[in-house]
């Protein structure tokens, strides 16, 4: 067990010694239609596999919110012959790792394992029986239940999560990304066993799947990992397109009582899709305005000049559908006029001027030059194949995304800017002690 996690441990030290080259994507289907996106690398003897389902929050009904999550979660509880402790006996004594994550676009699911076929044969035996078949047992499913209500009770008292829950509403109204990803306590008590089984037969099949490869396999062997990751899985159908997310029309402000000593400021609205054609002016942008940490625009006049927060940013969150632009600050109670006003400023000054030369040059650096650390190991890379294949982006995304940075202009940053942000149409929401008293 010890050489199997120096093994790990070292993987990230190998990719950063690698020079900064984007690997080579290979591409295939599966016999049950699942995409297949595979990168070949032989420095260590580990493969990383990422299996994603268009099986998110997005896909839940409203009355019954939180049952991707939850579906997405109990995946791991069970399968036939094996409750939860064996299946994570099973991994942990071949040195393998697994998990699960649930978003608002994808349900996922990982997988890493030494590449010893000894090894790695009965981790994927045991990985792809989680999706194929799990048996949903009740009893863990009550546990489950309680716990997702918990978190719900807890996010009650945490004015973050309440910030962003209310966020989320008012920018999507009636569409699937207002849905709350871990449900209310009215909406889990709706959810039964038969809802994950429905959940699951619908949208963890073959041709809702993308399946992410990266480590020492040959293209060969990799197309026969591929399949054993669809054993068991039926073809089924893609899910439906998501609606359009409507812009808004005009703003709105959305205050919400919460007893502390700090207001929680947070405005936007929706911002990119995946393979959005001005996504590369808008990132860039951000960059600088609020998303480059203590060197952004925002910071330096809100925090480093004012002392008015202690931080404070801006960023894009691109999903299926526009995801938000979001702009963020937590302050003092009694300094909330000031530091909202002064974001608002830095925000429409950004949008009427851009950025200049010199602010774009730094910007394009930083970007370019972080970017090796965004693919210096095989689960990053998985990780980027996934969305690749799961959003439908050119299958050269990672070789030309530097060529994409450099090629940003200031005037194309104020164009896209100007089309696409609107400062006076956006949601505002304010949550702290005293805010639905204070002036509108």
């Amino acid at each position: 067990m010890g050489t199997r996690l120096r093994l790990f441990a070292a993987a990230a030290l190998m990719w950063a010694g690698q020079a900064a080259a984007v690997p080579t994507i290979q591409t295939w289907t599966t016999s049950n239609g699942a995409k297949v996106l595979f990168v070949e690398t032989h420095q260590l003897p580990i493969v990383q596999a990422q299996v994603t389902f268009d099986a998110g929050s997005a896909r839940d009904k409203p009355e019954k919110a939180g049952l991707a999550r939850l579906t997405n979660h109990m995946l791991m509880e069970g399968v036939e012959g094996m409750d939860a402790d064996q299946i994570a006996e099973h991994f942990d004594g071949l040195g393998a790792e697994m998990g699960a994550t649930s978003l608002r676009d994808m349900g996922l699911l990982q997988l890493r394992s030494l590449s010893d076929r000894k090894l790695l044969d009965p981790a994927l035996e045991v990985f792809a029986r989680l999706y194929a078949a799990p048996t949903f047992p009740e009893t863990n499913l009550a546990r489950e239940l309680a716990r997702a209500k918990l978190a719900v009770v807890q996010e009650k008292s945490n004015p973050a999560a309440i910030a962003e829950k209310e966020f989320m509403k008012a920018v999507y109204r009636d569409h699937p990304y207002a849905v709350p990803p871990g449900g209310t306590e009215e909406t889990l008590d709706r959810i039964a066993r038969h809802d994950l089984v429905a959940f699951h037969r619908q949208y963890y099949v073959g041709k809702n799947a993308v399946i992410s490869l990266v480590g020492d396999l040959t293209p060969d062997a990799a197309h026969s990992v591929a399949e054993r990751l669809m054993k068991g899985v039926a073809s089924g159908a893609k899910a439906a397109d998501l609606p359009p997310v409507k812009d808004l029309e005009k703003g709105q402000t959305v205050r919400y009582e919460f007893p502390s000593s700090q207001t929680h400021f947070l405005m936007g609205q929706p911002g990119v899709y995946r393979g959005d054609p001005d996504y590369f002016p808008l990132y860039v942008g951000n960059y600088i305005l609020g998303g480059g940490g203590l060197v952004a625009i925002l910071s330096q006049e809100v925090r480093e000049k004012k002392g008015l927060a202690y931080s404070a940013y801006s960023g894009f969150s691109p999903m299926r559908r526009k995801g938000p632009f979001e702009l963020s600050l937590q302050t003092k109670n009694d300094q909330l006029e000031q530091a909202q006003a002064i974001a608002i400023k830095v925000l429409k000054d950004f949008v009427a001027s851009g950025p200049t030369e010199q602010q774009l040059e730094k910007a394009k650096k930083h970007i370019t030059g972080g970017f090796p650390l965004n693919i210096d190991s095989n689960k990053k890379i998985a990780g980027y194949l996934g969305v690749i294949g799961f959003y439908g982006l050119p299958i050269n995304y990672l070789d030309e995304f530097i060529d994409n940075i450099n090629a940003v202009t200031a005037a194309q940053i104020r164009d896209a800017w100007q089309r696409r942000i609107h400062p006076h149409r956006m949601v505002t929401v304010i949550v702290g002690e005293g805010v639905t008293s204070a002036k509108p």
